[in-house]
């Protein structure tokens, strides 16, 4: 499949360097950049129905956790931010589960898109997870299904919407609410955003749009979703490093399986 099939490549040319460097520039300064109708109608609507065909193959999870992903720490009370938790649960397909005809794989293998990320980034080179199950993931919120608010532990993500769902399903972020590096995790902001007194900002995605985000220090949620439409999000997951897997222990989480 050629790459001019599943990208709109008139109004996002990733070959051109300097469109490269001002979508870098615009991501460094705003932290998240969402690249409008990024795939052909034709590659949207094959990925929909693959997505469709798949759903009844996807594992789903339900799971408490606090915002930074972490085990409960006994030095602070179970009320406090730090063990505060918050609900998420979706549904996933896999990378071994994509086509190998699919356009999401070609999307995925192509270098001239690596690189064109890999520029925004600001990231030498991207890797696929070492793997089968990580690099592709689809997932599935229905209704009443929800993100909470949670920080990530990698330093970028790149997700594709595909269906948007008939309400709700909203991405909202607040950013630089913490600083990672030197181990602040603003327990006092986050709290405020749990109670409401800090609302997150909504980020306005459409299906067809790629989007890339930097989370590890920007709290962010995916609203539960409303009504009958299932929303349906694509993560296309590359490392910086060659041969890194997801932990055993994250596949049992995430998928249910190892292989």
């Amino acid at each position: 499949m050629q790459l001019s099939q599943v990208i709109n490549l008139a109004t996002h040319p990733i070959h051109d360097i300097k469109y490269g460097q001002a979508c870098k520039q615009k991501f460094d300064k705003d932290g998240v950049l969402v690249l409008k109708q990024f795939l052909t109608p034709a590659a949207l609507t094959a990925v929909v129905d693959e997505g469709k065909n798949k759903q009844h193959l996807a594992f789903y999870t339900e799971s408490g956790h606090n915002v930074y992903l972490t085990q409960t720490d006994s030095n602070f009370s179970n009320d406090h931010t730090r063990n505060k938790w918050v609900q998420s649960s979706k549904g996933c397909i896999t990378d071994d589960q994509i086509n190998l005809d699919s356009p999401l794989r070609a999307l995925y293998d192509a270098q001239e898109l690596r690189s064109f990320l890999a520029l925004v980034l600001g990231e030498n080179k991207l890797h696929p997870y070492a793997d089968p199950l990580s690099s592709i993931n689809l997932h599935y919120a229905s209704a009443g299904q929800e993100l909470g608010w949670h920080f990530d532990n990698s330093s970028f993500a790149i997700t594709l919407l595909i269906q948007s769902p008939t309400y709700g399903g909203q991405f909202e972020y607040v950013e630089k609410l913490r600083n990672s590096d030197q181990g602040d995790m603003n327990y006092t902001g986050v709290s405020q955003v749990l109670s409401g007194e800090i609302e997150g900002q909504a980020v306005s995605v459409d299906a067809g749009d790629l989007m890339l985000f930097r989370g590890r220090d920007a709290l962010h949620r995916v609203t539960p979703t409303l009504g009958d439409t299932t929303r349906m999000l694509v993560v296309l997951a590359y490392n910086a490093e060659a041969n890194v897997a997801l932990s055993e222990s994250a596949r049992m989480t995430f998928f249910g399986r190892l292989t």
